[in-house]
């Protein structure tokens, strides 16, 4: 089996399909890619080494890269980046005045090039913060809800219920193997 991964925003520069469309799914690339990925897999099934598989999808993938533009991909991976930064508590209309667009068309090609909403992006990444606190088991839950820009606790226990299942007064790293692999990264 060999697997691609994506930056979050940037698969949409190698498919004609909608990202959102991939969501929770694991995709057989053979059943959207046409005919060049037909001829891509009957190459790798003859490579030898996983260097010669490694060349042969670089190859197929910058050609498929150079018949895109990116006229809409700086603009937002500069917003995921301020999205991502542990300082960054502003809401989505003061994101897309300050980067002279509409809310409207913000939400639009976030969706495009990441297949999220830009309000879920900043969900999961300030999940993601809390995660590592809440193992770390250092802090109060209302000191990580605050440092992870949560107004109060209450917002920051019903969304770790949403990415858990669980409050994060009972959850356990250990008992999570998802979970904990990823925090050992």
């Amino acid at each position: 089996m060999f697997g691609i991964r994506f930056f979050a925003h940037t698969a949409a520069c190698f498919f004609n399909e909608r990202v959102a469309e991939f969501n929770d799914q694991v995709i057989d690339f053979k059943d959207i890619g046409g005919k060049a990925t037909t001829i891509l897999h009957s190459k790798l099934q003859e490579a030898k080494t996983p260097e010669q598989r490694v060349d042969l999808v670089d190859a197929f993938l910058l050609r498929r890269l150079s018949l895109n533009k990116f006229t809409r991909l700086k603009l937002v991976t500069s917003i995921m980046n301020d999205l991502g930064r542990d300082d960054f508590f502003e809401n989505i209309n003061s994101i897309a005045a300050r980067y002279g667009v509409s809310s409207r068309y913000l939400q639009k090609i976030f969706l495009t090039y990441s297949g999220l909403s830009p309000n879920l992006f900043s969900k999961i990444m300030r999940f993601q913060k809390s995660i590592h606190l809440v193992s770390g088991k250092s802090s109060s839950l209302t000191t990580i809800a605050h440092q992870c820009g949560y107004f109060d606790q209450s917002h920051f226990i019903k969304d770790f219920k949403f990415f858990t299942g669980v409050a994060p007064s009972r959850f356990a790293p250990e008992s999570s193997t998802d979970l904990f692999v990823a925090l050992k990264n």
